[in-house]
């Protein structure tokens, strides 16, 4: 009766003890259960104890679970000795080390050759029992049963919910889906498949008027996980048992796996309650489960499409068609395809003609959905490299129209028709018959990625196109807008005015004729338009405050060219005639003029009075000596941030700013009128410097005797020339006219302190030149004195040699001083 024992290792007061509760006729076991109650003690555990149980497949591993889950010791299959029936009826068993105590219950396994082809009843009636008194029930399947319709216990699970809900009130159950031999398929993937599986498997079932809403959740709550075989991997396989073990410790606890169990049996009626839940299951008639020959065609044409699954995934011819579709598009992909599809699909008709036609067909649908989820991955990368392909092709065709003069809309239709015709031409070469695949999501896909090109380019284009104007506009008014500013007068904004229209009229029709290739709706030409209208006005405006920013430069270049120039632009020379006032004035108000045609922006065509304002505060004299007398608190125009109707986004230089200007203007114009009057005054000094007419008259009469007395001795003039000689070499030395030209004062410092020096350095020369020996100065010679006054040479020759050799002394050249002959 038992097996090997468990698997785990466990002290002598955890050993377990097990009964027999139903036995393979159906009869319960009331004297036994009551002995094994009584040897675990079970009725001192009140309300602190588990049932769990087991249902699934004959030889599906049972038992084996149990054994190394629970450390119980049920009967397990010798698979030396062939797959037969292990367990017969029901068997009961407490958990080893297992708290709170915990009761196994192994059921007899389902689809067993032993009851033969129709009798089924216990199946269903024991699993009905395990659902009714089971905190946890374990329903063991294999992972390749996933998606089977007959195999997973399906029918059996049908049958018995319907009952359980028309003969017990919803107890809180929890179904743990425990999945033996797991795949490589991960368990996030294979769990939704169950969980949906039992979902339909309630929502299918008639249920009575008081269940008619019930949700699964209110009787079931769902686990699922996953082992691996026991035969292949023992050592993972263990330790996978040893980790859900775990889960099975407080299981009664809140949120245990059996935390949510409601109107829970004391232990100490356990017996009594399950006798009772069993007698009402057995007097039940209404259990009924598919005849044998439907399983029986349910696993071996289960069996015949898993190996023709397994044979295509090894074909070669659908190998090299999936690794060759990676790479690129194949032409005739659909007709290769559906060629090897049709070949196993026939293949498996011809082995499984002979079984239930509704398994048969079943299995053929589920064989062709595996097959074409198969292939599905390579009819995506088909239509992939369809797409990625026709969206270059149709960005170079695109390209070669527009630079071939073609109107943009018309371009982009031509090519978006041409080319997405050519992929529906693609996709129906490449369609699978057996699916139902749509590839509108693939085209819609195609269509948004050519629109989303055709939009970059279409934006490029007119980013482009705005740039290009833009640019013209920004060279057709930055240098005129500049020399217009520069030159400042009445009619320098009119003139901007004018320029700006025109420059501006002529950009809009040419934008606008290039726009008329986009198909553009007028809003959005429109807005373009006026966009290109405002930059252009922009331009003006950010040239006008940009100059603006230089005005105080502005000013003074004008005014230093209207003062420093005569009207011939020729540079002044203040020879005393000019009239200073009245040239500053002048200057000064076409300075103000820049000033005042700087203060505003004035492209509405909208009277100011900003100048009269400058003028009559800044340059007018009899208000400014107005305003002097005033009190402190008169009214000053320029005290103001704004000018009157001028709004504040137009105005570039405020009132208290332009008086600011003027102030550092007047302040760095100064000097230049000053000089220009200092240089004027040294020109009248350096042109008076013959004696007044009655002085000259005065000398002459006065000086009569004296001019007497040199007629008569001759030797005075020679001493009066020599004199000259001396004055005029300090005259030059000294350079007095110079010094005198910034005043008398400044000029009189200077020479008293170059006087002596310079009288000393001519004595030394003179006497270097009177140790010279004889023969070097060829003056001394009589010969060539006298023929030097026989050509014609004067005394006043000889006197501007003199003078000239001093000069050039005094520039630091070789003195050479004239003798004259005793």
């Amino acid at each position: 009766m038992f097996g090997s024992g468990p698997l785990m290792n466990l002290s002598k007061s955890e050993e377990c003890c097990s009964t027999q509760l139903i036995d393979g006729d159906g009869i319960f076991n009331d004297t036994g259960i009551d002995q094994f109650i009584k040897e675990v003690k079970l009725g001192e555990c009140g309300l602190s104890y588990a049932v769990v149980s087991i249902m699934g497949p004959q030889s599906s591993g049972k038992s084996t679970l149990l054994n190394n889950l629970f450390g119980t010791n049920f009967r397990e299959m010798d698979a030396f000795k062939g797959r037969s029936q292990t367990t017969k009826g029901i068997w009961l068993a407490n958990c080893a080390g297992i708290e709170p105590c915990t009761l196994v219950m192994d059921l007899e396994g389902t689809d067993g050759r032993e009851r033969g082809e129709d009798d089924t009843a216990f199946e269903k009636q024991s699993a009905l029992f395990a659902l009714a008194v089971s905190d946890i029930v374990l329903i063991n399947m294999w992972c390749h049963d996933i998606g089977r319709e007959q195999a997973a216990n399906k029918p059996l699970l049908k049958t018995v919910f319907q009952v359980m809900m028309r003969l017990f009130s919803p107890r809180k159950t929890t179904l743990m889906f425990v999945i033996r031999d797991k795949t490589r398929t991960p368990l996030e993937n294979l769990e939704p498949v169950l969980r949906e599986d039992i979902q339909k498997i309630w929502d299918s079932v008639p249920k009575p008027q008081a269940h008619k809403e019930t949700p699964l959740s209110e009787f079931f709550n769902v686990e699922v996980v996953a082992l691996s075989s026991y035969e292949e991997k023992e050592e993972q396989f263990k330790e996978q048992v040893a980790n859900l073990r775990q889960r099975f410790f407080h299981s009664i606890a809140p949120g245990g796996l059996a935390g949510d169990r409601r109107g829970a049996v004391p232990a100490s009626g356990f017996s009594f309650s399950a006798q009772q839940i069993w007698k009402v299951i057995k007097e039940n008639k209404d259990l009924d489960l598919p005849a044998h020959k439907v399983m029986v065609a349910t696993v071996r044409c289960e069996e015949i499409a898993n190996e023709k699954y397994v044979s295509f995934m090894a074909n070669e011819n659908w190998c090299l068609l999936e690794e060759a579709v990676q790479s690129g598009p194949i032409a005739g992909f659909g007709k290769k395809l559906n060629s090897i599809l049709y070949t196993f699909l026939s293949e498996y008709e011809a082995e499984a003609t002979y079984f239930d036609e509704g398994v048969r067909s079943a299995k053929r649908k589920q064989l062709e959905e595996k097959l074409l989820q198969l292939v599905q991955p390579a009819y995506q990368s088909m239509l992939g490299h369809l797409r990625s392909g026709t969206l270059q092709k149709f960005k170079e065709a695109f390209e070669k129209a527009l630079n071939g003069g073609e109107g943009f809309s018309m371009a982009a239709r031509n090519c978006t028709e041409s080319y997405m015709a050519l992929f529906d031409e693609g996709c129906a070469d490449a369609v699978v018959e057996l699916a139902n695949w749509d590839s509108s999501k693939v085209r819609d896909k195609l269509h948004r990625d050519i629109d989303a090109h055709v939009a970059s380019v279409r934006a490029a284009k007119l980013s482009e196109l705005t740039s290009s104007y833009e640019a013209k506009l920004n060279e057709a008014l930055s240098g005129p807008v500049e020399a217009l500013l520069d030159g400042a007068s009445n009619e320098t904004w009119p003139a901007i005015r004018k320029l700006l229209q025109r420059e501006t009229e002529s950009a809009i029709s040419g934008l606008s004729g290039a726009l008329s290739g986009f198909d553009m709706d007028e809003q959005t030409k429109d807005k373009m338009l006026t966009s290109l209208e405002d930059y252009a006005r922009g331009v003006v405006e950010a040239k006008a405050r940009e100059e603006a920013g230089r005005v105080l430069i502005r000013m003074k270049d004008r005014f230093s060219t209207l003062f420093s120039h005569d009207s011939d632009s020729m540079p002044r020379v203040w020879t005393g005639k000019e009239d200073i006032r009245a040239i500053t004035k002048t200057a000064r108000s076409a300075s103000l003029k820049l000033l005042s045609v700087m203060a505003a922006i004035r492209l509405d065509d909208n009277a100011d009075n900003i100048e009269n304002t400058l003028s009559s505060a800044l340059v007018d004299t009899k208000n400014n000596a107005a305003v002097t007398d005033r009190s402190i608190t008169a009214f000053d125009p320029l005290a103001s941030s704004t000018w009157e109707q001028v709004p504040p986004a137009k105005t570039l230089i405020t009132p208290v700013q332009c008086k600011s200007l003027w102030r550092q203007f007047r302040a760095e114009t100064e000097y230049s009128v000053t000089q220009a009057i200092s240089a004027q005054e040294a020109n009248k000094r350096n042109n008076n410097w013959l004696p007044p007419p009655w002085a000259i008259v005065a000398l002459i009469v006065l000086g009569f005797n004296e001019f007497m007395t040199l007629l008569r001795n001759p030797l005075y003039l020679g001493v009066i020339f020599v004199g000259f000689l001396i004055m005029k070499a300090l005259w030059v030395q000294l350079d007095i006219s110079g010094e005198f030209r910034n005043g008398a004062l400044p000029g009189l410092l200077s020479l008293s302190t170059k006087f002596l020096p310079t009288v000393m350095n001519l004595l030394r020369k003179l006497a270097e030149e009177g140790q010279m020996p004889a023969n070097n100065n060829p003056q001394r010679n009589p010969a060539v004195a006298s023929k030097g006054f026989q050509n014609g040479s004067t005394s006043s020759d000889l006197s501007s040699s003199a003078s000239s050799e001093v000069t050039s002394s005094g520039n630091g050249t070789e003195y050479s001083s004239p003798t004259k002959e005793d």
